[in-house]
């Protein structure tokens, strides 16, 4: 499975590189692996990520869910609406998946709520984000536990581990 990752790191200037783009390349690609079956069929996918502040994110957080404080992490996924359909798979173009986006302030609190590294932190939000693209959601209990034990897989599928 081939995955295009598009790295926006607005903040370098903010912050230490705690994760290499090639470990997050290298986490995504696993993750849609361990993921195939909720993945639609495409020759390949595309992705973007994009680290960012409490300011900016909270702008994010206002415009399109109408909550206006920051958050620590926003998903805008491409494939809302239908699925593609065949003759639309044949392309050689990689299918879209859409957007994530964290904030590194938000994280950085978490993290340390939760007593883990920042890196961890990053890596949950990231599974989070991921699992929105895809169509997961948690509207309910229920729901959020599920996609929660999920994130928990795909992190230990990378080495990390995390509890609950």
């Amino acid at each position: 499975m081939e995955l295009e990752l598009y790295l926006d790191n607005l903040i370098d200037n903010q912050k230490q590189q705690t994760i290499t783009d090639k470990t997050w390349q290298e986490w995504f690609n696993q993750w849609l692996e361990m993921l195939n079956n909720d993945l639609p069929p495409a020759p390949s996918y595309e992705l973007s990520l994009r680290l960012t502040d409490d300011s900016d994110i909270q702008i994010l957080n206002a415009q399109y869910r109408l909550i206006d404080q920051p958050t620590d992490v926003l998903a805008f996924a491409s494939l809302e609406t239908d699925l593609p359909q065949n003759e639309e798979m044949r392309s050689s173009l990689p299918l879209y998946l859409g957007d994530i986006i964290i904030s590194i302030d938000t994280a950085k609190r978490q993290a340390q709520q939760q007593g883990h590294s920042l890196s961890t932190e990053l890596a949950w939000l990231a599974a989070h984000g991921l699992l929105h693209l895809l169509g997961w959601d948690h509207p309910d209990e229920e729901r959020l536990l599920s996609m929660l034990n999920q994130q928990v897989t795909l992190l230990k599928g990378v080495s990390i581990i995390i509890d609950l």
